[in-house]
C-alpha cells in the first residue's frame, strides 16, 4: 500500500536501523522503544493484521520472532522477553500493517505489559465454549 508507513519501512523506502532482512521480512529497531532493544518484525507484503496474513507467512514470522528473541537476549543480556502482536483498535493496534513487537525486559525496567486477572466462572466458560464451537 502506497500510504502505509510500515510498507515503506519494510520495503526500505524509509531508512531504518535494520537488525535482519530476508525475502519476506525486515526486522527493525522500534523508533519509540518500550525498552532498550525493542524491535519490530515487519512483513514486506502488506497484511492489515493477524486475520489477513497467510498462515505460512505467520509461521515464518513466529519462527523469526524466536530467532531474534534468542539472539537479542544474548546481545542485550536481558532478563526476559515480551512478544506482542495487536489486532484491531480495541486491542491497541495503531498501525494497520501486521507486525510483531519484540520487547527485551529488564528487572525494574518500569514497563507493564500485564493485565489484572479476572475470574472464569463455570457459566462464562460454558458460554464461550458453546460460542466457539458454533463459530465458522
Amino acid at each position: 500500500m502506497s500510504d502505509c508507513i510500515f510498507c515503506k519501512l519494510a520495503g526500505g523506502e524509509i531508512p531504518t536501523s535494520t537488525l535482519y532482512e530476508d525475502d519476506d521480512f525486515r526486522v527493525i529497531l522500534d523508533a519509540g522503544p518500550a525498552t532498550k532493544g525493542h524491535c519490530l518484525i515487519l512483513p514486506k507484503a502488506h497484511y492489515a493484521d493477524l486475520y489477513e496474513i497467510p498462515e505460512d507467512l505467520l509461521m515464518k514470522a513466529a519462527a523469526l520472532a524466536k530467532k531474534i528473541a534468542v539472539k537479542m537476549t544474548r546481545a542485550m543480556n536481558c532478563d526476559g522477553f515480551n512478544i506482542v502482536q495487536n489486532n484491531k483498535p480495541a486491542a491497541g493496534q495503531t498501525v494497520f500493517h501486521f507486525h510483531i513487537h519484540l520487547i527485551p525486559r529488564y528487572v525494574n525496567d518500569r514497563q507493564n505489559i500485564l493485565w489484572k486477572p479476572g475470574e472464569l466462572t463455570a457459566e462464562a466458560a460454558q458460554e464461550i465454549l458453546s460460542l466457539f464451537a458454533s463459530a465458522e
